[in-house]
């Protein structure tokens, strides 16, 4: 998986394909509206597409390092390009040229396998990592070091992480979600060909079978372990909670994020074979809820609220003391919530036969300082969450999304403008 889409050729012969640094091309309104009625995700917008974008059924999600000789130009460059591919293949077209309506003699500007293919709501989201304001020697390599936001300092070491600096961290990502997977890795790898010689992949990673919903419009799903995974999570309808919760406001910190949102990912492997031999009443003292409706203890439907205090007749708490739930709850964390928009993923079996499979966590937040570091210290804590016994943090990455685009514009424009 580690630099699965990583290149070395130059980034200025893609920039043909792609469009160029002193400005963006832009679908046309009659392209948008022709690419597959209703499966197209605004691409441009105050906000970027694929936060609070209804979740989708596939993930690719990619983590880039920009190469040690990328200047300022370059990155903005890249950016550039990235937002012109981005903007087309939203939309259900190929990246500059096309697969196959190109000079013969020359590589295709889109590498074709989505061709026939309908948008199938794919959205492209960007985030920038710590490293790309200040890298591990200390070095300001952009000039945009006095423009790291507060709020993306380097996340704690937890009790119980098992972290892989391979599949951890990262300068840039880019998260592709679509409802084809076939379009989803389809953005990826055009992404990463039109990178090549500027940046290269770190490591990525595939998901399927979301393991949340964002909308009230979607039903809840279950995750790796076979329970229902984001029942209390927030809703996108709900605009207060995430103007609260989600987007950054003014006065958070530096303009440029302002209308954006921070990212945190997590690969979290899940321990199958250990909890496939779990009792099922044990398996749900664990987690807190019916592994069938997804009730709270001691309740029917999935979203009658928690009692946390209720008690069985025997006088203990009906939620155990270590359930999951009790301890991510918002009121065991300072009324800490994230916007969660994980997969499940599989990736075959380890050399002793185990499945390699769990959750690819990822969550949107406005401060991940009071946020999603509030929730984990919790979880990872000494009496902490039962679930750890079942569960490894392995991989885990910080980033920054910026607030939306505007025709013309490239992805984080703003930041350099003001850096």
């Amino acid at each position: 998986m580690v630099g699965l889409l990583g290149g070395t050729a130059a980034l200025g012969a893609a920039m043909g394909a792609g469009g160029t640094a002193a400005g963006v091309a832009v679908a046309s309104t009659d392209e948008q509206s022709s690419s597959g009625s209703g499966q197209v995700v605004p691409f441009f917008g105050p906000h970027q597409a694929g936060i609070s974008t209804p979740v989708q059924d596939r993930l690719h999600f990619a983590a880039f390092d920009l190469s040690p000789g990328a200047t300022r130009d370059d990155l903005i460059a890249l950016l550039t390009a990235w937002t012109n591919a981005a903007s087309r293949m939203t939309t259900g077209h190929d990246v500059g040229t096309g697969a196959v309506t190109g000079p013969p003699g020359s590589p295709p500007d889109d590498t074709g396998e989505a061709l026939g293919l309908p948008p199938a709501r794919l959205s492209l989201t960007i985030g920038f990592g710590p490293g790309l304001f200040v890298d591990t020697d200390g070095k300001d390599r952009f000039g945009i070091a006095a423009s790291r936001p507060p709020q993306l300092a380097d996340l704690p070491a937890f009790a119980g992480d098992a972290l892989d600096p391979a599949v951890s961290g990262g300068d840039l990502c880019v998260q592709s979600c679509a409802d084809d997977p076939q379009v989803a890795v389809h953005a990826i790898r055009n992404l990463a060909r039109l990178a090549r010689g500027t940046a290269s992949v770190r490591y990525s990673q595939l998901g399927f079978g979301r393991t949340s919903s964002t909308s009230t419009s979607q039903t809840t799903p279950r995750n790796m372990m076979g329970f229902k995974d984001g029942t209390a999570n927030l809703k996108t309808e709900d605009t207060a909670a995430m103007n609260t919760h989600v987007w950054v406001q003014p006065g958070d910190g530096p303009d440029w994020m302002t209308g954006g949102s921070y990212l945190v990912s997590r690969r979290i492997r899940m321990l199958i074979e250990p909890w496939d031999s779990t009792p099922l009443t044990e398996q749900e003292r664990v987690i807190g809820r019916g592994k069938g409706s997804g009730s709270p203890p001691g309740r029917n439907d999935e979203f009658d609220p928690l009692d946390l205090t209720a008690k069985g007749s025997d006088g203990e708490l009906l939620i155990d003391s270590t359930a999951h739930v009790r301890l991510a709850h918002s009121s065991h964390n300072n009324g800490a919530v994230l916007l969660r928009r994980g997969y499940s993923f599989t990736d075959g079996t380890d050399n002793l036969g185990r499945l390699d499979a769990g959750l690819f966590f990822i969550a949107y937040q406005r401060d991940p300082r009071t946020q999603f570091v509030t929730i984990q210290t919790s979880l990872a804590g000494k009496s902490g969450d039962a679930l750890n016994e079942y569960i490894q943090h392995v991989g885990s990455g910080l980033f920054a999304c910026p607030s939306g685009v505007r025709p013309g514009q490239y992805w984080g424009q703003r930041l350099f403008e003001q850096a």
